[in-house]
């Protein structure tokens, strides 16, 4: 709607300007209030991901990276600017830690790596990763190997999503970001909880999240009045 709103003044101030009309007919059209929440998230399931990593081909570099990158932004609902920056020594193998550096005023991330994630990046790094003495871990294919932006990682993501007929929109990595905080919440981690492992220093930012968390709603909604015979 605010797309069809811009549309109608921007013809608005054409028919002004060719003078089909006499004066300016904008301030007509109102202005469309969208509120900071109102929006509802679209996450990726357990079954989708599941049928978008079991589509990748792993023989080849490229399948390697993007299965090592796919899989971490699933199991910790990171941003893909966050895969951008992520170095070699932020994976502590020791520790069995991965930092992920914080983002939009947000705060650094540790986690444990799973035996998914560790599995995944070790058959990344040893047979995937092209020579190089960058410090980023993920790189593109193609010696000599640049670091990878975020556009390129949602790109990848859309392409192995619709390769894999998820009927999900958009297809950006975010989708893993909402799928991520979505688990967590039908899981039963409180939205705190949720705000520390996304990464979100106000839980307002978290709180979009309630919308979908049926089983609560659900215990809040009033019963519907029965009619009166």
């Amino acid at each position: 709607m605010a797309a069809v709103a811009m549309a109608l003044r921007g013809f608005c101030r054409f028919c002004l300007q060719r003078g089909y009309v006499h004066r300016d007919l904008t301030p007509a059209i109102p202005s469309l209030v969208r509120h900071r929440l109102s929006r509802i998230p679209h996450g990726i399931s357990e079954e989708q991901t599941r049928k978008a990593l079991c589509g990748i081909q792993r023989e080849a570099p490229l399948g390697k990276r993007d299965y090592a990158i796919m899989q971490m932004l699933y199991t910790y609902g990171i941003r893909a600017r966050q895969i951008c920056l992520l170095r070699l020594d932020d994976i502590q193998w020791s520790a069995a830690q991965i930092r992920f550096h914080a983002l939009k005023g947000g705060k650094t991330v540790i986690v444990p790596v799973t035996d998914e994630v560790g599995d995944s990046l070790l058959d990344y790094l040893q047979g995937g990763r092209a020579p190089s003495s960058r410090p980023e871990v993920f790189l593109t294919v193609r010696p000599p190997g640049h670091p990878m932006t975020s556009t390129a990682i949602s790109t990848l993501v859309s392409r192995r999503l619709q390769s894999a007929d998820v009927p999900l929109s958009p297809h950006g990595a975010g989708v893993f970001r909402h799928g991520f905080a979505c688990r967590m919440l039908a899981a039963g981690h409180s939205l705190k909880s949720i705000a520390d492992m996304l990464g979100h220093r106000d839980i307002q930012t978290t709180s979009i999240y309630a919308k979908v968390d049926f089983r609560m709603l659900a215990s809040v909604a009033l019963e519907w009045p029965k009619e009166e015979p």
